[in-house]
């Protein structure tokens, strides 16, 4: 998400920055090339016009033309505005004083709703909470036995009333069986519809006037881009809209609706979903998300994921191992898929400060590139995985046809992880002397996965 964006940003702060000082002349133009790149990136052009005001106005008002180093204040004061315009900090859930906590979500048909309301529900069983799924979707073929699928998968209870039930009767009965059944959440998956269609319109103001929900939550697909952030502006109209989750995050690289949407419909984005799986789902941070789109990183986002997802305790065991420079191919392996549950690599590289500067232009780090590591790593004995030097020719050719590779990958895997064994190991190492405590020079080996 935000990739063309940040590239058309990184593209003019690369310009301020060469000449040394600013003029307002080349401000103008560095401002108008910034105005183009968030129109390209599909942000709303009024919200476009207030940004880039407001980014001329800070930048006369800290006397950015005799700064030493203009370049560097221009990309704080972008980078300010940006958080200012995203909202400028996470807005959690609201939760009810007395439990249940009644979570409403709506919006157009095909945008997620479903899906999403089962990413909510994983997303605050890892919180401690317990959710029960409500099904008031009677009008969409199959939507209660998906959400039933949704809330097996989600570790989740699920109530409806059947497909020919009442919405708003089946809204308020859940109420009271979420406290029969030990549930502090419920979260009301119900059906889409059009702002103009005035009785469902209606239908979903009575939910929300029957039981007065803690949160409104309105699901929208990002790759719809305007169109999504004007059918937020629509319904905030109609309904007392508290929030927003964007689901496809990770499918639009140009990520215009998440900027416009605060500013248009004055709601916070909650959550944005980055994947298909029904852990994808993240908290909304305006300073995180800006840092990203200026190339700057989200450090922190990517140490909360490996904590989530990583075991802590093989990490720590991998790491003593690689200290002493007797890890295997079978560490490797698992080490591999630890990494693999924190999402899609090239995502997880573009979080870290500064990578997407070092990594070649258009470099996609294919999701192939693991499956053939492994595919190969798995078609090797345990005793093999253990011990790589006892992999000779002919095991080498086993290994390559048990993996569908060829005899050359299975050789350059092992000849670069022997190489990135001795680098890792004298890397950590440490200590006195000139040997130690430093990474050999040379690129690291192409290693792939790792």
């Amino acid at each position: 998400m935000f990739e063309n964006l940040a590239k058309r940003l990184e593209s003019v702060f690369k310009n301020i920055r060469g000449q040394g000082r600013l003029t307002e002349a080349n401000m103008r133009e560095a401002l108008q090339q910034i105005r183009n790149a968030l129109l390209e990136a599909d942000v709303n052009i009024q919200v476009v016009k207030k940004f880039i005001a407001d980014v001329q106005e800070a930048a006369l008002g800290q006397e950015v033309l005799a700064s030493i180093h203009p370049g560097q204040q221009i990309v704080k004061i972008v980078h300010d505005e940006l958080v200012k315009l995203m909202g400028e900090k996470n807005a959690p859930l609201a939760r009810a004083s007395k439990p249940p906590t009644i979570i409403m979500m709506v919006g157009l048909q095909g945008q997620g709703k479903t899906t999403s309301a089962g990413k909510l529900a994983v997303h605050l069983k890892k919180a401690g909470h317990k959710s029960l799924l409500v099904g008031a979707d009677v009008y969409r073929p199959a939507a209660i036995k998906q959400l039933e699928i949704v809330a097996q998968q989600a570790g989740a209870e699920m109530f409806s009333l059947g497909e020919h039930a009442d919405p708003v009767e089946t809204c308020l009965m859940a109420r009271g069986e979420a406290s029969l059944r030990g549930c502090d959440t419920v979260i009301l998956d119900t059906a889409g519809r059009l702002h103009v269609d005035e009785d469902m319109m209606l239908e979903a103001r009575q939910i929300a006037e029957q039981l007065n929900p803690h949160e409104i939550l309105f699901v929208a697909n990002a790759m719809t881009g305007q169109d999504a952030v004007n059918s937020a502006r629509q319904f905030n109209a109609a309904l007392p809209l508290t929030g927003v989750i964007l689901t496809q995050m990770d499918g639009d690289a140009r990520g215009g609706a998440a900027i416009s949407l605060i500013e248009v419909t004055g709601c916070p984005i909650k959550f944005v979903g980055v994947g298909e799986r029904l852990e994808a789902l993240e908290p909304f941070h305006p300073e995180r998300m800006a840092g990203q789109i200026l190339g700057m990183g989200d450090i922190v986002s990517l140490v909360e994921k490996a904590q989530q997802v990583v075991d802590q305790e093989k990490a720590v065991q991998f790491q003593k191992k690689m200290r002493k420079g007797d890890w295997d191919l079978e560490d490797f392996l698992d080490h591999m898929r630890q990494l693999k549950k924190m999402g899609n690599m090239s995502d997880l590289l573009q979080k870290i400060p500064g990578i997407n500067k070092m990594l070649p232009q258009g470099m996609d780090m294919a999701e192939d590139d693991l499956k053939h590591t492994e595919a190969i790593i798995l078609s090797m004995t345990l005793k093999e995985r253990r011990n790589p030097n006892l992999i000779n020719g002919g095991r080498r050719r086993r290994i390559a046809d048990g993996s569908g590779t060829s005899v050359q990958d299975v050789n350059a895997l092992l000849k670069e992880f022997q190489k990135m064994k001795l680098m890792m190991k004298q890397a950590m190492k440490g200590g006195k002397g000139k040997k130690h405590g430093r990474i050999p020079r040379g690129p690291m080996p192409p290693l792939p996965g790792f």
